[in-house]
């Protein structure tokens, strides 16, 4: 047989079985697709300066180097998410990778699924604009007014309106996996703790920030009100509701409040698509809060409306695209 004949059967083979196969393979294999394509979208627009916030975060960042040197460390550590080095960009790049080629870390089909999808949505270039309000947040606040906030309001304003304890220079970042985790003390209790150069920051307060502390009295900020769903893996989603459970247990002297009992307020200008991304995630905790050995069932009941992939599609904020495969 003519070697084209036998390429032609290879390929006629291989599709007969991806048909015969489970229809949730070949969605999960267009997703990684899609979102390495996305991925790459949003690499090309930060590099030809296309994203409005990474810009200003090279500008607040020099204005800072100039204006106080003695922060120039912390200042260029925090200028990386202007780039496609910085923790934000790489965390995406991360979870794509793991979400690509280690089917074994998620629970189900059904999970990985999902991960790959809110990547997808999470890589868009007006919602990662977003999400670099936090890291410029902290330049503007690192100025001492100097530089003004952009899409929230100002830090007394806002500090005002949530009754939050100020936690210092950098409080957007507490909680956000991209720059630090939760780690537990000999006394059990649990606190923040920077990654690497982050870890600068507590220098500006000389302060610990204890996850009872932080939980009842947290600030707004843009991960934890808009994009914690999108910019969090499903693992560390689960670290995040595994450590406000155990906070909650050995609470002392009072009811616990939850860090995510209501959404605080001190957003301005935000897009579309971010206020389209917390109206979805709030349906989106329920499937996390479960131990992991019953997520799947949870997960199998409310696919649709956990993961808000509808009202995804249904935006006008140009995600009518966004969640390939996903039905």
């Amino acid at each position: 047989m003519p070697q084209i004949f036998k390429s032609i059967w290879v390929v006629i083979f291989v599709l007969g079985l991806t048909a015969c196969g489970d229809p949730l393979d070949a969605k999960i294999e267009n997703q990684i697709q899609f979102v390495d394509m996305q991925l790459k979208k949003l690499s090309q627009s930060i590099d030809n300066q296309q994203i409005r916030n990474a810009n200003l975060i090279k500008e607040y960042a020099q204005h800072l180097s100039q204006a106080k040197p003695d922060l120039q460390r912390i200042v260029d550590e925090l200028a990386k998410d202007a780039t496609t080095s910085g923790p934000l960009y790489q965390s995406l790049l991360n979870r794509y990778q793991s979400a690509a080629k280690y089917p074994d870390l998620f629970t189900s089909k059904e999970e990985r699924l999902a991960e790959l999808q809110n990547l997808y949505q999470a890589a868009d270039t007006t919602l990662f604009n977003d999400a670099l309000s936090d890291p410029l947040n902290v330049l503007a606040d690192m100025s001492d007014g100097a530089l003004p906030r952009v899409n929230a309001v100002s830090r007394a304003a806002s500090i005002e309106a949530n009754q939050a304890t100020d936690f210092g220079d950098g409080s957007q970042l507490i909680g956000n996996p991209a720059y630090g985790q939760w780690s537990t003390g000999s006394n059990g209790m649990s606190f923040w703790e920077w990654y690497g150069m982050y870890a600068l920051i507590s220098n500006l307060t000389d302060r610990r920030v204890h996850y009872h502390d932080w939980a009842g009295r947290r600030d707004y900020s843009y991960y934890h009100d808009y994009g914690r769903y999108r910019y969090s893996s499903p693992k560390q989603l689960r670290t995040q509701y595994t450590v406000e459970s155990r906070a909650k247990k050995s609470f002392k002297g009072g009811q616990f409040k939850s860090a995510y009992a209501k959404p605080k307020v001190g957003a301005s200008r935000i897009s579309t698509a971010s206020r389209t991304a917390q109206n979805a995630s709030k349906k989106f905790s329920s499937a996390y809060a479960k131990p992991k050995s019953t997520f799947n069932s949870n997960y199998s009941q409310n696919k649709k409306s956990s993961f808000g992939q509808s009202s995804f599609r249904s935006s006008s904020s140009g995600f009518s695209r966004g969640g390939f495969g996903g039905k």
